[in-house]
């Protein structure tokens, strides 16, 4: 890609706050973006095949969105955690394993998106994002949904096609939690805990293609509850 038309992006960036350059074969971030610093709040570089995120994205302190959707990061830098307006970070499709401990200082984020990734622990230190609403870890490795996924703001999690043999019953007493997805994963139906069904405020619970048929769920205790509320919702948004 030539400097002009790098220079023409950067002239209407400047402009509009927003930088879009997504599938142009870039290697790395474009280091021309640092004299827009005051100005980015939309950064969207998906579809190209940077390696590597520099830790100079913490000087994009009014970023509100950032999205690196297919490329091939395999980390992050810690230094995200200064994005203190950053309410977006889209980054599926990448070869990541682990996230900082300060992406938790992201307290505007609502959305999180690390599906398609190389992630194997469920991630910890999640619970401090107030704002969180949306959580997607689907298309990874992970095995273990721990007790402290009880910390989690989140409105929707969806773990769809990791490998999750265990599920915490902790997973019952998030606050927030309406929408939990765990579609072609390891479980059985008895790793599925009761409290989910009768003492959540989970309303959507989405188990299709693991270890058993979906319609036994009917024989759970408590089954009857959780039918009571995706009832409920069904009819408030019919």
């Amino acid at each position: 890609m030539g400097n002009s038309a790098l220079k023409s992006h950067l002239e209407t960036s400047q402009k509009t706050g927003v930088f879009q350059l997504t599938a142009k074969g870039l290697q790395e971030f474009p280091e021309e973006l640092q004299r827009l610093t005051a100005n980015l709040r939309t950064v969207d570089l998906s579809g190209n095949k940077i390696e590597v995120l520099p830790g100079s994205i913490g000087n994009f302190l009014q970023l509100k969105s950032l999205t690196l959707n297919s490329n091939r990061l395999t980390a992050l830098p810690s230094e995200m955690g200064k994005l203190k307006k950053l309410e977006t970070l889209c980054l599926s499709g990448n070869r990541i394993e682990r996230l900082p401990p300060t992406l938790g200082q992201l307290k505007a984020l609502r959305t999180l998106n690390l599906s398609g990734n190389q992630i194997s622990e469920f991630p910890s230190g999640l619970g401090t994002l107030r704002q969180l609403d949306m959580l997607d870890l689907s298309r990874n490795h992970i095995h273990i949904v721990p007790p402290e996924v009880s910390d989690l703001q989140a409105i929707e999690i969806n773990l769809n096609q990791n490998q999750i043999s265990v599920l915490s019953p902790e997973v019952s007493r998030c606050p927030r939690l309406k929408v939990l997805r765990l579609e072609e994963n390891c479980l059985e139906l008895t790793s599925i805990p009761q409290a989910i069904l009768s003492d959540s405020q989970v309303s959507l619970l989405s188990v299709e293609g693991n270890l058993f048929e979906v319609k036994k769920l009917r024989e759970l205790e408590g089954y009857e509850k959780y039918m009571e509320r995706f009832t409920a919702t069904k009819k408030k948004f019919a």
